[in-house]
C-alpha cells in the first residue's frame, strides 16, 4: 500500500485548507484511514480517522467542529478539510491506513504517507 499526501501550505490564521491522501491499493474499502500530525519538537499525535465505508468517523477534541475527514473509495482518496485554521494547527500531516478498525494511536497503524507540512500563521 502506497499512499501519497498532498495539499499543504502557508496560510493565515482562519484560513482553510484541504489536504487529500492517494492511495495505491487494489482494494481501498478494506482500510480504515487516519489523518495524524507533528509538530517540531512533539510527538505525532491524532487528528482524525474514518471507518471503511465513511459511515463513522472519530475527531480530536483539537479539531472537533473544525476539521471534516471524508474519502472517495471510487477514487481511492481520503481528505481532511481543514477550517477556520490556528497557529496551532502548524505541523507536518501524515495519512495512513490500517485493516483493523478506527484507531487512534498511530502504532495501530500499518501504513503511511510522506506527509504534507501546514504551516498557519499569525
Amino acid at each position: 500500500v502506497q499512499l501519497q499526501a498532498s495539499g499543504g501550505g502557508l496560510v493565515q490564521a482562519g484560513a482553510s485548507l484541504r489536504l487529500s491522501c492517494a492511495a495505491s491499493v487494489r482494494t481501498f474499502s478494506t482500510y480504515y484511514m487516519g489523518w495524524f500530525r507533528q509538530a517540531p519538537g512533539k510527538e505525532r499525535e491524532f487528528v482524525a480517522s474514518i471507518s471503511q465505508y465513511g459511515g463513522t468517523a472519530d475527531y480530536a477534541d483539537a479539531v472537533k467542529g473544525r476539521f471534516t475527514i471524508s474519502r472517495d473509495n471510487a477514487k481511492k482518496t481520503v481528505s481532511l478539510q481543514m477550517n477556520s485554521l490556528k497557529p496551532e494547527d502548524t505541523a507536518v500531516y501524515y495519512c495512513a491506513g490500517n485493516v483493523y478498525r478506527l484507531e487512534r494511536s498511530p502504532w495501530r497503524y500499518e501504513y503511511w504517507g510522506q506527509g504534507t507540512q501546514v504551516t498557519v500563521s499569525s
